[in-house]
């Protein structure tokens, strides 16, 4: 198999909740659309809590409740990460904030991005976090995810995709 041709990582801020429902998600969506062997996800957090950990199981029950396994374990997005991925998109403002001064130089920040940009309908571009909360909070972040995602998809097939 060939290198893939897109590398994403989502990163929120402990890598238990809202990212690694992105990284699941993200995959779901292309698995479907056949192009896995094309786009790499992973997913990271600003701090260092977690590291080692599953996804939270409130997030994890979410998305089995919507047919997707989440699979990954909580590591601490590094400087040098910014050179294994082509685009790392937040969950927040504030994790944005915290990469842009990780970023060890400007082409590294021009990789950064909010995942719900990629929305066409979020007004809001936060994916707000669901830690302290109930489990509607782990629903409405997964539907927010769901939505950029698909936007992302057809973002990259546009600009990275093409056959």
């Amino acid at each position: 198999m060939s290198d893939p041709v897109v590398r994403l990582c989502f990163v929120c801020l402990g890598n238990i909740c809202r990212s690694p429902t992105a990284e699941a998600v993200m995959a779901h969506h292309l698995a479907e659309a056949g192009l896995s062997s094309r786009v790499r996800v992973e997913s990271a957090g600003t701090g260092h809590w977690h590291v080692g950990e599953p996804p939270d199981r409130r997030a994890a029950a979410e998305a089995r409740r919507r047919g997707i396994t989440m699979r990954s374990r909580a590591r601490q997005f590094r400087p040098d990460d910014f050179e294994q991925f082509d685009l790392v998109l937040a969950m927040d403002h504030e994790n944005l904030r915290d990469l842009e001064r990780l970023a060890p130089h400007e082409e590294a920040r021009r990789k950064l991005a909010l995942l719900r940009a990629f929305d066409p309908a979020a007004e809001d571009l936060t994916v707000p976090d669901p830690y302290f909360g109930g489990p509607e909070g782990f629903a409405h972040v997964f539907d927010l995810v769901d939505s950029a995602c698909r936007g992302l998809l057809d973002h990259l097939r546009r600009t990275h995709l093409r056959e």
